[in-house]
């Protein structure tokens, strides 16, 4: 069975701007998805009523504040970096919930970002980046909800959605 993915879905205004600039600068033939912040990259899909019962359990009661403070060298891509304590909190509740499920890289330091462009040059990835950088501001957003999705072998498909919230 395919894996699961979690990702944090952010506000209609942030989204936009992310997933605008990732349209035009990821390349298309790679760019199977929409601008996304991931939590967890891969979680065994049998488990699937599992993960979403506990991402039900675990939303909290409104939106978590998100900081987006810069932008991050990928060598051969750019993202934007987000700093969050409340996220921080949430994601580490989920991966000791399901520490025995998780593979090295989920296990790893968690530093959430947002990919705009990846598998280009690393002369296309340094020019991106001074360009993004020279007029970046510091700028709040929001996680709105957790999103489970299945991986397609590329592409993703959306299997629900957590919100935060009443």
């Amino acid at each position: 069975m395919q894996p699961l993915i979690v990702t944090l879905k952010l506000d209609a205004r942030t989204f936009e701007h992310f997933n605008r600039l990732r349209e035009e600068h990821f390349p298309a033939h790679l760019n199977h998805l929409s601008a996304h912040l991931t939590l967890f990259h891969h979680l065994p899909g049998e488990e699937r009523d599992t993960v979403e019962a506990d991402l039900r359990e675990a939303a909290p009661p409104a939106p978590v504040a998100l900081q987006v403070t810069g932008l991050r060298s990928l060598g051969r891509g750019v993202a934007f970096d987000l700093v969050s304590p409340a996220l921080d909190a949430l994601r580490a509740e989920l991966a000791r919930r399901w520490a025995r499920w998780l593979t090295p890289q989920d296990r790893q330091g968690f530093r959430p970002h947002v990919t705009v462009q990846n598998k280009v040059t690393p002369d296309e990835a340094r020019a991106l980046k001074a360009l993004l950088t020279a007029g970046f501001s510091p700028f709040p957003a929001q996680g709105e909800a957790f999103q489970l999705w299945r991986y397609l072998e590329g592409p993703w498909a959306l299997e629900s959605t957590a919100p935060f919230g009443p």
